[in-house]
């Protein structure tokens, strides 16, 4: 056996298997929802803007429709993060502290709201991105 030689235990050895699941993908969901999060608040000055976030990442996304609703509820959290420190900024600027607490409960309800709202649009968008992404 020369020096430069492999070990004879590689000689035939095959490659592992490539995931036939996914093939082609090098994409991950964070990214996914990430990438569809930013349509989202780009598209924020258009009405239910989240289901187009939500469906471009469940585009980009793929698989079933578990994935589709995964993705798209979590760039629906990406969407939320920005909309709800602005939102609790402006009612800042407007003299809405914390002065008193109904209005506490208010902006709480308010924020449950914006929730249901963006996470949940998104969410039916990431399982029409996967339909669309299957069918198309």
């Amino acid at each position: 056996m020369a020096p430069n030689d492999p070990p004879s235990s590689l000689e035939n050895s095959t490659p592992p298997p490539v995931d036939e699941q996914d093939p082609g993908r090098g994409t991950s969901t964070a990214l996914n929802a990430v990438l569809g999060g930013v349509v989202g608040i780009v598209l924020s000055f258009v009405p239910l803007s989240p289901v187009l976030g939500g469906a471009v990442a469940g585009y980009l996304e793929g698989g079933d429709t578990n994935d589709g609703l995964r993705v798209g509820a979590l760039a629906g959290l990406v969407v939320l993060l920005p909309l709800s420190v602005i939102g609790f900024f402006l009612l800042f600027l407007l003299g809405f502290g914390a002065n008193s607490a109904v209005l506490g409960l208010l902006g709480l309800v308010a924020l449950l709201f914006v929730t249901i709202y963006t996470v949940g649009l998104s969410a039916l968008g990431g399982v029409i991105g996967v339909y669309a992404e299957s069918e198309f």
